[in-house]
């Protein structure tokens, strides 16, 4: 590997999805990846589909460019091996329920002792402090506790989940954050840390001005559909075919909205006179602009207002996305050749960097595919004390 990251080595013991998501990131950059799991299942998502000659594409999709070894952490054997990989790595992140590393006595404050530079990462639902740190979480009860899930969807609608696992995805994204915060906190200091990310925390973050509405206005924010709260217009409207996203965010896209709606009266409206009063009078103002979309396609009304520099969009299927030609411009499509499932092809990294760019190059380890190699070439184990390890099943 020849990313930023390169020269850290990263002890994963996560599974599903934010944790390895989190550390697929870092592999992407650079940083060398030992992904540990259980020598028999293994992480939870290889029985997750779709599946490619036995091998799970979910898994796959998660863990490019990881090495992986399998440990039994109930064993002793196994469980003195992942503290002795502790000892010369990086950084540690796990993604179990607060108190399982603990009980395992392989907690921070336990393999600090070991490796005082150790930057343990800990993802969970809830984080390691406060009523609910013990409940478990899956992505779905996160969005439903954190907000996101009351502000989406059609207004007067149920309440509906995002379309991907965002709140796996942000808590993932946040631990990356959180881990080179300590790496860069770590050259001045010399020690490693602690790093609490929660995943219910996360999506509070994410929430944008919602809670700041709520505290300024005293009203509970809920689903608006594709419009914005305070901007109009700013959503999608029914075209011939399908539908196209109009965003004039300010005043001076909104004169050339209605010159290219054919509309140019609308500038005269009191009702819409400026931002807040056509956000007051959203409802009339959708009607009228919907009339006249629906007139034309899709595409010929992006060549109109693109032609005018008012922001517009269609909205991509993944069937569209994954031939767009700016996504294929900006190599947004990694592809990797898995030893058992073959040619696989999943987004890569979006991190552009001109002197050491990272990115998708190798496939997803085997169920403990780099065992051997990791317990010989890193930690200097012979052939026979690997073999009684084997017996022993530790590994």
């Amino acid at each position: 590997m020849t990313g930023p990251l390169a020269g850290i080595r990263i002890l994963d013991l996560t599974r599903i999805l934010a944790g390895p998501f989190a550390t697929m990131v870092l592999a992407d950059l650079g940083a060398e990846v030992i992904k540990v799991e259980n020598p028999i299942l293994g992480d939870d998502s290889r029985a997750y589909g779709p599946f490619i000659r036995g091998e799970s594409v979910y898994f796959m999709s998660l863990n490019r460019n990881k090495k992986g070894i399998t440990l039994d952490l109930h064993n002793p054997k196994g469980k003195q091996i992942l503290r002795e990989l502790a000892r010369v790595s990086d950084v540690l992140v796990e993604n179990f329920r607060p108190g399982t590393m603990e009980k395992l006595d392989l907690g921070y404050d336990s393999l600090k002792r070991i490796n005082p530079k150790l930057i343990y990462a800990s993802c969970s639902g809830f984080g390691c402090t406060g009523p609910y740190s013990k409940k478990p979480a899956y992505d779905i009860t996160i969005q439903a506790m954190g907000g996101i899930m009351s502000l989406t969807g059609e207004p007067g609608g149920r309440p509906l989940r995002v379309g991907t696992s965002i709140g796996d995805i942000v808590a993932g994204l946040f631990t990356v954050i959180g881990i080179l915060s300590a790496i860069r906190a770590r050259e001045r200091t010399g020690r490693g840390q602690k790093i609490d990310v929660s995943m219910l925390d996360c999506q509070v973050a994410i929430l944008e001005n919602a809670i700041a509405r709520y505290f300024t206005a005293g009203e509970v924010p809920g689903p608006l559909g594709t419009r914005h709260p305070s901007i109009t217009p700013f959503q999608q409207f029914r075209s011939k075919d399908n539908y196209i996203v109009i965003a004039a965010g300010n005043q001076a896209l909104w004169t050339r909205l209605c010159r290219a709606l054919g509309k140019p009266e609308l500038l005269e409206d009191l009702r819409f006179k400026d931002n807040n009063l056509r956000t007051e009078n959203q409802p009339e103002l959708e009607r009228i602009i919907e009339d006249i979309t629906v007139k034309k396609t899709t595409r010929e009304w992006i060549d109109m207002l693109e032609s005018e520099g008012i922001p517009c969009a269609p909205v991509n299927t993944i069937a569209e996305i994954v031939k767009d030609p700016q996504i294929l411009a900006r190599n947004m499509l990694a592809e990797v050749t898995h030893p058992v499932a073959g040619r696989i092809i999943m987004p890569n990294l979006p991190i552009k960097l001109s002197d050491t760019p990272g990115g998708g190059q190798r496939p997803a380890p085997l169920h403990g595919e780099h065992t051997e190699d990791i317990l010989s070439e890193l930690l200097g184990l012979s052939t026979q004390e690997i073999e009684h390890m084997k017996t022993d099943n530790a590994i």
